[in-house]
């Protein structure tokens, strides 16, 4: 059994697909259950997504396991017979991992014998942009499974392999992607003063969005302001730029700060175009809302760690990055916990990180403890 979940992940990692293009992922997820456990099948949930649906009686609760199908734009460095075999695509966040792990547990759920209750096994796309989980939740087919709990996880480099990580309320900070557009007025570069660069006007805004940075994590007003990217005029010599951009993501702690900062942002933005005469306007874009964790289903998880003997480490605060599992945290009861993937593992993210096959097993003892409680 272990073996055919390993080789899937595997499989998986081979063929990795970006954020709106699972096809074929999600077709391999939909073959490996059919071949091994045949139940009904949804498929296109919110453009990719699958559903694995377990109906043991009209009664009872609905429990949602959720993983993500999607991969990253990054060209993996590894050289190990799985790597992936998509150029510049490649699973550095480990949804690779995470998909075996819940596609594993069709191999325990056909060993059950529930008598209330439904489980669905959830594939869900585009979790890495932001759009996958909301798209979900406005399908039709989705509206129809009327969940009571959804749980999820994420595996977390740096932490002891197999120790389970909670958090006491929120999983995860909210995240907004932003650019901000400067328009000037082009001119020759022999004659500068005749026409708006936004040169300077884009280094006083780089210094004072610095400054909104609230690196304490204790801090409820806990902000990070990072520039991803900076774009002015084009590589031709005679011509003074008018134009400019400036991408950047805001994290805070919870929505009411992320709003706060916001508007804090577009007054600094609006007096230093206003002092430099540049033109400005905002374009929002990947946005992730707080990951809440119920305390009752956070509850769930520390029992299912105690039962199964995992060493437990208690978070104090949130995780910076997003999750676009925060969707489904503001409208029904949910939680997402960690698993540690190593002390030695690279980051998420990173060119040479690999999902370590050994906490797959963890991921799914968890899960079935969790789905017994409720369903028994």
């Amino acid at each position: 059994m272990l073996s055919k979940i390993q080789n899937l992940r595997k499989e998986l990692h081979q063929y990795p697909e970006l954020s709106g293009e699972e096809m074929n992922t999600a077709k391999r997820i939909k073959d490996f259950i059919i071949k091994n456990h045949n139940t009904q099948i949804i498929e296109n949930l919110g453009g990719n997504g699958v559903a694995a649906v377990y109906n043991f009686s009209n009664n009872g609760l609905t429990i949602i396991i959720r993983c993500e199908l999607d991969a990253l734009p990054i060209q993996e460095e590894n050289i190990f017979k799985h790597r992936s075999k998509i150029s510049g695509v490649s699973h550095k966040c480990g949804h690779d991992g995470h998909m075996a792990i819940v596609a594993g547990l069709i191999f325990w759920v056909k060993k059950q014998n529930f008598q209330t209750g439904r489980l669905i096994l959830l594939f869900q796309p585009a979790e890495e942009n932001g759009k996958g989980a909301q798209a979900v939740l406005n399908d039709e087919k989705f509206k129809t499974f009327k969940p009571d709990y959804i749980f999820a996880l994420h595996n977390i480099p740096g932490e002891p392999l197999h120790s389970i990580i909670t958090t006491p309320n929120n999983f995860s900070a909210t995240v907004q992607s932003l650019i901000i557009s400067l328009n000037g007025k082009e001119c020759h570069a022999s004659e500068p003063e005749k026409g708006i660069n936004p040169a300077l006007g884009i280094a006083e805004l780089v210094k004072q969005i610095t400054s909104l940075n609230v690196m304490n994590t204790d801090d409820p007003n806990f902000s990070v302001l990072t520039p991803v990217h900076i774009n002015m005029g084009q590589k031709f010599y005679g011509i003074s730029p008018g134009t400019g951009e400036l991408h950047y993501t805001l994290r805070t702690w919870s929505v009411p700060v992320m709003n706060k900062l916001y508007d804090e942002l577009s007054r600094i933005v609006g007096k230093i175009c206003k002092d430099f005469y540049l033109e400005y306007k905002f374009e929002t874009l990947e946005y992730f809302p707080t990951t809440i964790n119920s305390p009752f289903c956070n509850k769930l998880i520390t029992e299912a760690a105690k039962v199964n003997n995992f060493t437990l480490l208690e978070k104090p605060t949130s995780f910076r990055f997003g999750e676009d599992f925060g969707w489904f945290s503001q409208k029904y009861k949910s939680a997402m916990f960690g698993i540690g993937a190593g002390i030695n593992s690279p980051a998420l993210h990173h060119s040479n990180y690999d999902f370590p096959e050994d906490i797959i097993d963890t991921g799914m003892k968890m899960f079935e403890t969790i789905i017994s409680k409720l369903l028994k």
